[in-house]
C-alpha cells in the first residue's frame, strides 16, 4: 500500500473515533418548558448524580405562543437560565439553531405548534426528539410521521413514564389487561384533552399493553374528578383501562396476570435520566426506541377517546 494512502487511512480512522467519542451536540426548540431546565442538568453536568453522558445542548431557538399562558409567562425565563447559566446560544430561528447541532429536542410545549416547527427542522435532515405532547390532534401527529418520513429524519416522541420504575417494574409479557392512572389537568387549546397531560397515563398503558387496540369506550362526568375512565379493547380479547385523575393526582399501575395482580410502588419515582439515555442512543444509531406505529396508534387510541366523550360514552373504533 502506497505511504500516503496508508497515512491518510490512518488519519481518517483516527477523526472517525474522535467523532464517535465526541459528545452529541443538541438543539432545543422552545424554552417554555421545565424540561429544558431539567434536560441540560442531567446531560450538561458531569457531576449531577443522574447525569447522562454523550451528548450536550449547545444551542436553542425561544420560539413560544403568546396565546398559552403556561408558554409566555416561561420561555423568557428558561431561555435566559440557559443562556446565563450554562452558556447555550440563543439562535433567531430554527435554520439557525440546525447549522449549529447534530440532533434536536423539539421541547415546545404547545403541540399545536409541533407540526410547522417540525416542517421547518426536516430540512437539515437532522434527527429529533418531540417532547409530549407530540400533537394537539391525531391529523397533526400523522402529518409530523408524514412530512418525517418524506424528508428520511428518523424521529421518536415519549413521556418519560415509558422508563419510569412505575412501569418497568410491572411489565410482563403475560398480562391479561392494564389498569393505569395519572394527573389530568386541561389544556381548552388542545382538541385532545387527553394529549396535553393525560397522555403520560396512556404511554403507561402502551408500554405495558403493547399496540392491538381496536375500540375505546370513555365515561366523562364533569366536575368529578375520579371519573373520567378510559377502557380500550384489544383484538386479543384484553382490555386496558386508564383513569385520569383531575386536575391532579399520583401516577400508578396494575397489571393483572392469570394468578395473580402486580402493583407499582408509589416510591418508583420519575426519573428523566432514564428517557435521556434511550434519546442519547437514539441520536447515536438512528433507531427510535418507541416506534412510530406505536406513537400514532397512541394518538387514535386518544381520538378515539374523544369521540366517545363528545358520543356521551359509546364505544368508537380508532381511526
Amino acid at each position: 500500500m502506497p505511504v500516503m494512502t496508508r497515512v491518510t487511512l490512518v488519519l481518517l480512522l483516527t477523526l472517525s473515533l474522535v467523532c464517535a467519542a465526541a459528545d452529541i451536540r443538541l438543539g432545543i426548540i422552545g424554552t417554555d418548558t421545565s424540561h429544558c431546565a431539567a434536560f441540560i442538568k442531567i446531560l450538561n453536568d458531569a457531576s449531577a448524580p443522574n447525569h447522562v453522558p454523550g451528548a450536550r445542548i449547545v444551542a436553542a431557538y425561544k420560539g413560544g405562543s403568546p396565546d398559552l399562558k403556561s408558554s409566555a409567562s416561561r420561555v423568557e425565563q428558561y431561555a435566559t437560565e440557559l443562556s446565563t447559566k450554562w452558556g447555550v446560544e440563543i439562535v433567531p430561528d430554527i435554520a439557525s439553531l440546525c447549522s449549529k447541532v447534530d440532533g434536536i429536542l423539539l421541547e415546545s410545549v404547545d403541540g399545536r405548534k409541533h407540526l410547522e416547527q417540525v416542517r421547518q427542522a426536516v430540512a437539515c435532515g437532522k434527527p429529533m426528539f418531540i417532547d409530549k405532547p407530540l400533537a394537539s390532534t391525531l391529523e397533526d401527529a400523522r402529518e409530523i410521521a408524514r412530512v418525517t418520513k418524506q424528508a428520511g429524519v428518523p424521529w421518536f416522541s415519549s413521556s418519560s413514564l415509558r422508563w419510569s420504575p412505575l412501569v418497568t417494574t410491572v411489565k410482563f409479557a403475560d398480562n391479561i389487561g392494564v389498569t393505569t392512572w395519572g394527573p389530568g389537568p386541561m389544556e381548552p387549546s388542545h382538541y385532545l384533552d387527553l394529549a396535553w397531560y393525560g397522555i403520560h397515563p396512556v404511554e403507561m398503558l402502551y408500554t405495558l399493553m403493547g399496540t392491538g387496540c381496536e375500540e375505546v369506550t370513555r365515561v366523562s362526568v364533569p366536575n368529578d374528578p375520579g371519573s373520567d375512565v378510559v377502557v380500550g379493547r384489544w383484538k386479543d380479547g384484553r382490555l386496558g383501562t386508564v383513569r385520569v385523575l383531575r386536575p391532579y393526582g399520583p401516577y400508578g399501575a396494575i397489571v393483572f396476570r392469570p394468578k395473580l395482580a402486580e402493583q407499582s410502588t408509589e416510591k418508583a419515582g420519575v426519573p428523566y435520566n432514564n428517557m435521556l439515555a434511550q434519546i442519547v442512543q437514539f441520536f447515536r444509531d438512528g433507531k427510535p426506541p418507541v416506534s412510530n406505529e406505536e406513537t400514532l396508534e397512541l394518538f387514535a387510541f386518544m381520538d378515539a377517546a374523544q369521540r366517545s366523550k363528545e358520543a356521551g360514552g359509546k364505544p368508537v373504533r380508532l381511526r
